[in-house]
């Protein structure tokens, strides 16, 4: 791997960032050298001319490329080091783990960053953190600039999502229902896909590495709840392709993966449309009920209106002989109708990891 003219990378992030982590585990299982760097306040303007966004995590390669926006930069690595591929070979397979990943990166976020700024302990203690680790370098108290980013937290990720009084219940029953099942998962084997880590375990290190598993309420919900998840991520966080590349994956998608897929059609693919309903409206924001959970003034995102699009592209590419099989599995957790609702949308969302990055909110 050292012969890579590219390597070692350098990854602008932060030691608490939910897209980090993701990165970070998928780096260190394939043991690609990499060194992080905080993406402090200094950085910004850096970042911003060489990789169009100001967003973690951010990766500059040796010869002196730029990457933003995690899935296409694993999928890019994946095609560099094909040894021990995480995305299986199965197209089925891969199709529902891309699935699991784009669900674990978006509709995760929101029950992530209400658990890390809705509750007292948990937001005073990140915020002084992220301020110490990222705004060290702003000429103010870091005392104001704790407070300041709790404050742009919540105006931006949490109140300003669509969370509210009356639906906390609804959200945190998002990530309560995903540690049962993922326990359920655990306890019957160390991956989500089998005996060594796929796709799929990369995506959920999301929101479970450097979010659940390191904010004080989530993480004691998990100890006491799903041990074997809380053991899962740090057996993930060391994990290395070479001890597990003799071991094997299940074949087709595991039955336990069910409660996941229902969760995705019954919330996560009517929320895209939602969100996609507002965007071809012009709505900046907009209010939806999804699975029975009410959200007021939610932020419309164009790049989630890229999601809806990248999972239509990434089943129109199926094998012809796998789709029929695919199509049967969506419509028995009811996803496949709303994956089709919206199909005037294109190329919202780019997955070239070289190309510019898209803010995950915003109308452009």
């Amino acid at each position: 791997m050292n012969n890579k003219a590219y390597l070692p990378l350098k990854m602008y992030g932060s030691e608490i960032s939910y897209f980090t982590g993701k990165l970070e585990n998928y780096l260190k299982y394939k043991e690609i050298p990499y060194e992080r760097v905080a993406a402090s306040a200094r950085q910004g303007a850096k970042l911003k001319k060489n990789a169009g966004v100001v967003q973690v995590p951010t990766l500059n390669l040796a010869d002196g490329r730029w990457m933003s926006d995690s899935t296409p930069i694993i999928e890019w690595f994946e095609s560099e080091f094909p040894e021990s591929p995480i995305i299986p070979q199965d197209p089925e397979q891969a199709f529902f783990s891309r699935l699991i990943e784009d669900y674990s990166d978006e509709w995760l976020w929101r029950p992530a960053m209400h658990y890390r700024w809705h509750y007292q302990q948990d937001a005073f203690l990140l915020g002084r953190k992220i301020a110490g680790e990222l705004l060290f370098d702003v000429p103010l108290p870091q005392v104001v600039m704790a407070f300041l980013f709790r404050r742009r937290q919540r105006v931006g990720f949490t109140v300003g999502d669509g969370i509210h009084k009356g639906n906390i219940k609804g959200v945190e029953d998002i990530f309560l229902n995903v540690l049962k099942h993922l326990q359920a998962i655990f306890e019957k084997r160390p991956y989500l896909l089998g005996d060594k880590p796929s796709l799929a375990d990369i995506a959920f290190s999301g929101p479970f590495f450097k979010h659940f598993g390191v904010d004080p309420t989530a993480s004691l919900i998990i100890r006491e709840t799903a041990p074997a998840v809380y053991e899962w991520i740090a057996r993930l966080w060391n994990a290395k392709h070479s001890q597990l590349k003799d071991k094997t994956w299940l074949t087709g998608i595991p039955e336990d993966w069910s409660p996941l897929l229902d969760d995705i059609g019954a919330a996560y693919v009517p929320y895209l449309c939602a969100n996609a309903d507002a965007y071809k409206e012009g709505r900046k924001r907009f209010n939806a009920t999804i699975n029975g959970v009410e959200y007021r003034k939610a932020r419309t995102s164009r790049y989630r209106v890229g999601c809806l699009e990248r999972l239509q592209t990434l089943f129109n590419e199926l094998p012809e002989d796998i789709k029929p099989k695919v199509q049967a599995r969506l419509q028995t957790h009811k996803i496949w109708q709303a994956l089709w609702q919206h199909e005037e949308f294109n190329h919202q969302l780019d997955n070239r990891p070289f190309g510019k990055g898209a803010n995950m909110f915003g109308m452009r």
